[in-house]
């Protein structure tokens, strides 16, 4: 939710910016090696407020379908529900900027209703490293499982002799292969 210009721009917590972009496409690369629904959203896009996801994110979903909302708490906006019941999951897994805002409020709304809820701590931020923090603070006393991409992808597949694992191995590999250059850079 919410990879948007405006909140990537101001991103000041521990993952900089750059690796959220690339821990966020490696969960969209799993998410579609393995089958996982993906929906994607954004705030005030519509109505003038703030710019579209970020293209390189955009670039890994092409033809998705973006609900776009007004209210900072995607958990308030009817589509979004709508298209979270559609998938018909119990277990969701969340990636937003910020942490404290687009990432903590939808999250405790959906364990508030029962669902199980993993979020990314290296594909979110917030606009402080206290904010950040705190907001993931918040989310595990509530129940929420905080989890990274790397280790997000090795729990989907589980098993480097299960069938997943020839996907999931090229994904852990171009991953590495590109972290590795933006520590470079």
């Amino acid at each position: 939710m919410d990879y948007q210009k405006e909140m990537f721009d101001t991103v000041r917590s521990e993952t900089p910016a750059n690796l959220i972009d690339l821990n966020v496409r490696l969960m969209i690369k799993a998410a579609k090696a393995f089958k996982v629904p993906i929906i994607l959203s954004t705030v005030g896009v519509e109505m003038g407020v703030n710019h579209p996801t970020r293209q390189s994110i955009l670039d890994e979903l092409p033809g998705i379908q973006i609900i776009d909302r007004t209210s900072m708490n995607a958990w308030e906006d009817v589509a979004f529900r709508e298209a979270v019941a559609k998938t018909s999951r119990k277990r969701l897994i969340f990636g937003a900027l910020y942490t404290e805002i687009c990432l903590a409020f939808p999250v405790v709304d959906a364990l508030a209703v029962g669902h199980d809820v993993m979020f990314v701590v290296d594909a979110v931020g917030g606009l402080s490293q206290l904010a950040h923090r705190t907001a993931v603070d918040r989310l595990t006393h509530a129940g929420a499982v905080p989890n990274t991409a790397f280790a997000l992808v090795t729990e989907l597949f589980r098993d480097w002799a299960t069938p997943h694992a020839n996907a999931a191995r090229t994904l852990l590999k171009e991953y590495s292969i590109e972290g590795q250059a933006l520590v470079s850079a």
